[in-house]
């Protein structure tokens, strides 16, 4: 699921999550309000969408822009070439990529 909200930069629907996830809209809203008790950072409520704010369980990304940037480049290529879970941990690795920008 923290991947899934990771893939959308605006609130997404939790109808849109649940399918998404091959699971039902209630399972969706206990298991969100569950990362949220162990301190994810989700925002939102039912009927309006969520959203997962940065800094949520990050590891530190040891590139430089040049390598971030290239990075960057193949998996968005991969990500619209390839088809299923290469394509899916393409889009996976860009979310994480993106949630951890590099320090100023």
């Amino acid at each position: 699921m923290i991947q899934a909200l990771r893939r959308h930069r605006r609130a997404v629907a939790g109808a849109v999550l649940a399918e998404g996830l091959g699971v039902f809209l209630r399972t969706l809203y206990r298991d969100i309000d569950t990362l949220k008790g162990q301190g994810a950072h989700i925002e939102g409520e039912a009927g309006v969408g969520y959203i997962l704010r940065s800094g949520f369980m990050l590891p530190p990304l040891m590139f430089s822009q040049e390598e971030i940037e290239a990075l960057v480049r193949g998996l968005r290529s991969v990500s619209q070439r390839a088809d299923g879970p290469l394509g899916l941990a393409a889009r996976n690795v860009l979310a994480k990529v993106g949630a951890a920008p590099p320090p100023a």
